[in-house]
Formats: C-alpha cells, sequence, structure tokens
C-alpha cells in the first residue's frame, strides 16, 4: 500500500472532515447511497465522469473509516451493496447541507446562497 513520505498533520476538526469526505467523488457516494443508490453499477452511472477504478478506490476509503459498509451477497454472479452506517448516517446533515447550498449557488451563480437558517 502507498506510504506517504510527509504525514498528514489531522489535529483540527477541518482537516479530519476533509481526510474522511475530501475526495472528488466522496460526499457525491454518500449522497448517492442514502438515496438508495447501493450497487457499484447504479453509483458509476449517477456518476458517469469518475472512472470504476476511483469511485471504488473511494468506496474503499470510505469503508476504511467506518462510514459504509460493503455487503457481499453469496449468489452468482456476485452481488455487492453499499449502506452507510451510524457513523455514515451522522454525516449527513453535513452532506445535505453542502448539497443545498451548491444547487442554491447552480439557480444564482456569484451569489451568496441563502439557507434555510439564514432566511
Amino acid at each position: 500500500m502507498f506510504e506517504r513520505k510527509i504525514p498528514k498533520d489531522l489535529d483540527c476538526g477541518m482537516a479530519m472532515i476533509m481526510e474522511i469526505i475530501g475526495g472528488k467523488w466522496k460526499p457525491c457516494l454518500i449522497h448517492n447511497i442514502w438515496h438508495g443508490h447501493r450497487r457499484p453499477s447504479e453509483l458509476q452511472r449517477l456518476n458517469p465522469k469518475a472512472s470504476r477504478r476511483v469511485l471504488y478506490q473511494q468506496l474503499q476509503e470510505l469503508e476504511e473509516h467506518g462510514i459504509i459498509e460493503r455487503v457481499i451477497y453469496p449468489v452468482l454472479p456476485p452481488k455487492v451493496e453499499y449502506f452507510l452506517t451510524e457513523l455514515g448516517k451522522s454525516l449527513l446533515p453535513v452532506i445535505s447541507v453542502m448539497n443545498e447550498w451548491g444547487t442554491q449557488y447552480l439557480e444564482n451563480p456569484g451569489q451568496r446562497p441563502l439557507l434555510k437558517k439564514e432566511a
């Protein structure tokens, strides 16, 4: 496995959350799994610009951090599904606010999105 030359500095909360969900596709994967898209093929279809390899890597990292759980069913052909763990579900408010902010920004680029609490 890859070993970093410079150790990561995870001494603050922001550094830690960026370590866990900071990958390009990780927030999207968490959001998609939350909305019931659990099979690797579904996740690939929902994120077509991401390669299978990158999606697999990021799913594996989320699994290592305890955010998702992979279930392999004993059938042929093999069936794999991903589920959010309790720790992963605790990230849903963060992911939800990120999604809301992005949606509002798309509607009014360059303007400050108004989140529900600010309105």
